[in-house]
């Protein structure tokens, strides 16, 4: 892909890459065309191609935007989980935006996996790089409880990580069908206490 040289060519680029995940929230990929997208966006076919060579690579860049998103959303919590309070408030927090979101648009990284992921292979990638980069601030705050022996010495944060990051998809996906966002706090209590059973005795 071309990278935009001028303040202009980024802002064209940015606001074709978000016309797409917007219209992607609403329809799916499959309902999404090209034209649609430049309709959305106000932009033109050679710029859509001056910086994405076909369809894919935007998608791919789609699956970067909601990730981003994703990620800011859980600012400030998820920038510093080394405590065990710090960890129940980021999960907490979670529960709170599908209150706000009213239960509804599901994950927007896991809703791309499950169009995505078996039809695109860098595509797959790209979005297990997106949970990699969710899930790598629980890891890291899992080695400061451990290495401050506030978790046990034998547990593995890696392991440890990959629970709470499968609770929130199978409980964004329950809160999305049910429109009820209890599904997900359900989910994030049992991941939080699989982690605690992990705490160290006089720490819990």
């Amino acid at each position: 892909m071309t990278a935009p040289r001028t303040a202009r060519g980024r802002a064209t680029r940015e606001r074709i890459v978000a016309a797409a995940a917007e219209l992607i929230r609403e329809r799916g990929v499959a309902e999404t065309s090209l034209d649609d997208v430049l309709e959305r966006a106000r932009a033109s076919k050679s710029q859509l191609y001056l910086y994405f060579p076909d369809r894919a690579a935007l998608l791919r860049e789609v699956i970067l935007h909601n990730t981003d998103l994703v990620l800011a959303a859980q600012e400030p919590q998820l920038g510093s989980l080394e405590s065990w309070k710090a960890i129940r408030a980021w999960l907490d927090g979670l529960v709170e935006l599908q209150v706000a979101a009213r239960a509804r648009g599901g994950c927007p990284i896991g809703s791309l996996a499950g169009q995505l992921a078996e039809a695109d292979e860098q595509a797959r990638q790209v979005l297990a790089d997106s949970f990699a980069r969710w899930q790598e601030p629980l890891r890291r705050g899992l080695r400061s409880l451990q290495a401050r022996g506030k978790l046990d010495r034998r547990a593995d944060p890696e392991r440890l990580a990959t629970a709470p990051l499968a609770a929130i998809q199978g409980g964004l996906l329950l809160s999305q069908t049910r429109r009820d966002p209890g599904q997900l706090a359900i989910a994030l209590d049992a991941a939080y206490e699989h982690l605690r059973a992990r705490a160290t005795v006089s720490k819990r």
